[in-house]
């Protein structure tokens, strides 16, 4: 199992930037894709951007790309997204999530991800 912890988050103008940090613990030998989704107020919780652990090659949303990045640091067990020009659309509680080696950047479905981070509110006022 992989421990996630996540940081960063808090309110943002319209136009403004953010980061997000995910630390990993546990078994982290064993990741192979981590990955961030958003869920809104009455909304399904939605794919935002994924990075493979090993090759960093990335996948992204329709609705974030050029905006957001995401990144990994692997001596300090983190994946990041740098959120950029954010909108009230983006308003939602973030989630990192990792997915077991074999795992695919092109995996969107939150089903396909292992284990989750708690959570952190991202709130853009406009």
């Amino acid at each position: 199992q992989v421990q996630l912890v996540q940081s960063g988050g808090g309110l943002a103008q319209a136009g403004g930037s953010l980061r997000l940090s995910c630390a990993a613990s546990g078994r982290t030998l064993s990741i192979g894709v981590m990955g961030w989704f958003r869920q809104a107020p009455g909304k399904e919780r939605e794919f935002v951007a994924a990075i493979s652990w090993i090759f960093g090659s990335t996948n992204y949303a329709d609705s974030v790309k050029g905006r957001f990045t995401i990144s990994r640091e692997h001596a300090k067990n983190t994946v990041y997204l740098q959120m950029n020009s954010l909108n009230a659309e983006d308003t939602a509680v973030y989630y990192c999530a990792a997915a077991l080696r074999g795992g695919s950047v092109y995996y969107i479905n939150p089903s396909q991800y292992n284990d989750w981070g708690q959570g952190t509110q991202v709130t853009v006022s406009s």
